[in-house]
């Protein structure tokens, strides 16, 4: 999978937080963090495999699943997603009509919102998180709140609750999204 966005939108915390939740689980992964030189508002991606067999690279060229989270990532990363995969969109930053490829299934996530609601705008990325991991079940929600600890410095432990409430929050949304 790919995840991709701005610098300072927590993208690769995303994916450290999904590589780590595997490991959890006693999956194979590979976690291979991009960003560009400016980091906080230039680009940042990375990719993640896991499975349960060996690994032989941890380069994604055609991925079945990317969150994008601001329209530059989707006009990147949408064309390479592969028939029938899955991509999760920040519709908060990205109008839902930029999407074109009918042959995906695209989940619009509001993840802004969602997160202001949460109480921390920059909680964004939990929100998809959370969402991702809700409909994927590529891991269990309760690994990716263990990873927490592990993969955040200790001067942000203080936010764990927090992040922990919008992860469970996207959860939520997708609960919701796939009843209307």
């Amino acid at each position: 999978m790919i995840i991709a966005g701005f610098g300072g939108q927590g993208i690769l915390i995303i994916g450290n937080l999904l590589a780590y939740a595997a490991m959890i689980e006693g999956r194979e992964v590979t976690y291979l963090p991009i960003y560009g030189v400016e980091m906080r508002g230039g680009t940042a991606n990375c990719t993640i495999v896991i499975s349960n067999r060996r690994i032989g690279s941890p380069i994604v060229l055609r991925p079945h699943s990317a969150i994008v989270m601001n329209l530059p990532s989707l006009l990147k990363y949408e064309p390479l997603v592969v028939e029938g995969g899955l991509l999760i969109i920040n519709s908060s930053l990205i109008d839902p009509r930029e999407a074109k490829r009918g042959d995906l299934e695209h989940l619009f996530v509001p993840a802004n919102e969602l997160a202001i609601e949460s109480g921390n705008a920059r909680l964004a990325n939990m929100i998809v998180l959370g969402a991702f991991v809700e409909k994927t079940k590529l891991v269990e929600i309760d690994s990716v709140i263990h990873s927490f600890d592990k993969v955040l410095d200790t001067k942000y432990h203080s936010m764990i609750p927090a992040n922990v409430e919008a992860l469970k929050r996207g959860a939520a949304f997708i609960r919701s999204y796939s009843q209307t």
